[in-house]
């Protein structure tokens, strides 16, 4: 079903007392935007991310609300680093006594064709986007069955539901994230307060594109960040176990990869050629460099993800 907007207020109301959130990817994006918002509501803000001044630059910002300095953490994070996790999820722990909601929202992506990638572009993309997330959510959880209660909230993408030319190993890896939380969701039913939420964005706008990928070009297209991270918020205030999060066309592509796969890949076949031709002409680019030569790109998983009106739940 769709979610009532019209109830936005109330539902907005009803995350000013989610406490403890903790945000990965939090230096730009989604994850940014996300921190923006949480910290209007009062909530109590970990943010993490590999650049630490970029965080310090959110902190900032956040602290034009109401929040006191001991109220936002600021915490350094690589996901791919596991063996930190543990001490990271207990830094948290030791500052603010819980961690009521995890955002999962740190991400690498990448733009190549398969046949011209090395097979480490594929374990990197793995290592974070899904091991990096799944380690991370481990300890997380640990803490959350012992009180029984919490949220854990994964941004994954339209791209974990179907799939796309130029992103293999993107889609592989939100596939990934996509079977292990339906699965993990399923080994938790005797902790009913126990949600576990994942966010399925599609193209949005960001300024991360300017400095990292693609030329900025008009992204009228693509839905604001503001409003995919509001999206988000609705969506986790109200346990929707799964939210497609974006705009038409791409919101119908959704819905036909869904209920007519044939229809689904006759029409990606046509994008999809057209998108190659584009790429291999180098009208995608990288600071000005095709894509071709450098077809791993770290940033947030905001990027290819767009924000959406309907839902699913």
């Amino acid at each position: 079903p769709h979610v009532n907007l019209h109830l936005w207020n109330p539902v907005y109301c009803a995350l000013a007392n989610a406490g403890v959130v903790w945000v990965t990817g939090a230096s730009s994006g989604i994850g940014e935007e996300l921190a923006y918002q949480l910290a209007k509501l009062g909530a109590l803000l970990a943010i993490s991310a590999r650049r630490e001044d970029e965080l310090q630059r959110v902190k900032k910002k956040c602290l034009r609300n109401s929040l006191t300095e001991s109220d936002i953490l600021v915490l350094r994070l690589d996901l791919t680093d596991r063996s930190t996790h543990e001490a990271a999820t207990n830094s948290v722990l030791k500052h603010f006594g819980k961690i009521d909601v995890l955002v999962n929202n740190g991400g690498r992506s990448q733009r190549s064709l398969f046949v011209d990638t090395n097979l480490d572009v594929y374990n990197a993309i793995i290592e974070l986007n899904y091991l990096g997330t799944i380690s991370l959510t481990k300890y997380v959880l640990n803490h959350m069955i012992q009180r029984k209660k919490g949220k854990i909230v994964t941004v994954s993408s339209v791209m974990g539901i179907m799939g796309a030319p130029l992103a293999t190993g993107y889609c592989a890896s939100k596939h990934a994230l996509q079977g292990f939380f339906n699965s993990l969701r399923t080994e938790l039913t005797d902790y009913p307060e126990i949600s576990v939420i994942q966010i399925c964005p599609g193209p949005v706008q960001s300024q991360i594109i300017q400095n990292s990928l693609e030329n900025s070009g008009d992204q009228s297209h693509k839905m604001p960040t503001d409003r995919c991270a509001r999206l988000t918020l609705v969506s986790v205030a109200n346990d929707v176990k799964e939210a497609w999060i974006s705009d038409h066309p791409y919101l119908a592509v959704c819905y036909l990869w869904q209920y007519a796969p044939t229809w689904a890949w006759w029409l990606m076949n046509r994008m999809g050629k057209k998108r190659i031709q584009n790429f291999k002409s180098g009208i995608v680019s990288v600071q000005g460099a095709p894509l071709s030569l450098s077809p791993l790109v770290c940033l947030s998983p905001c990027l290819f993800h767009s924000a959406a009106v309907g839902m699913l739940g």
